[in-house]
């Protein structure tokens, strides 16, 4: 885990000899963990294979936003995982979103978590925009609506108004 975390807080930076993991770095490195909540604070020094997949997940979450990265990109992030572990890597995931102001792009299937998260739903059919809601429209909206609005959009041959142009990131 100690490497991982690492590699991950000198992403972009000019590798030497002193790659190894000084003391104020394990702190950070424990105190970042421990927000997690997951125990993994104590075992800095597992292999990450042997970590659960919601570990292993949370884990990769804590990598990628080690350094703030301009745009953060979750694609699928949840979809192997159990419906309780999914849950808990999502709360995990808009803790440390809201914490770190990220701007974040959320890839999904799952109806429910597009409504959810985020402040803006975008939803394509073959590749093209057929479907762009925020605010309001987005707060009301619910699954059966969303799946009423995809079949008649589908079947009005909507996506030809929409443009990737218009998707502002």
């Amino acid at each position: 885990i100690e490497q991982n975390l690492a590699l991950a807080a000198r992403r972009g930076k000019p590798r030497g000899l002193s790659l190894g993991v000084k003391s104020r770095d394990r702190d950070r490195f424990r105190q970042a963990l421990a927000r997690l909540e997951l125990g993994l604070e104590d075992r800095l020094h597992a292999r990450v294979r042997l970590l659960s997949g919601g570990q292993r997940q949370a884990l990769t979450m804590l990598m990628a936003t080690l350094l703030r990265p301009e745009v953060l990109l979750l694609d699928e992030h949840t979809a192997a995982l159990d419906p309780k572990t999914g849950s808990h890597i999502l709360d995990l995931t808009e803790r440390i979103v809201a914490e770190g102001r990220l701007t974040t792009l959320m890839v999904t299937h799952n109806m429910n978590q597009a409504i959810r998260f985020g402040n803006r739903l975008i939803m394509m059919h073959q590749g093209m925009v057929i479907l762009d809601v925020t605010g309001d429209e987005k707060r009301h909206l619910t699954v059966e609506d969303l799946l009423q609005r995809f079949v008649s959009l589908r079947e009005a041959g909507a996506g030809e108004g929409f443009s990737d142009k218009m998707l502002l990131i």
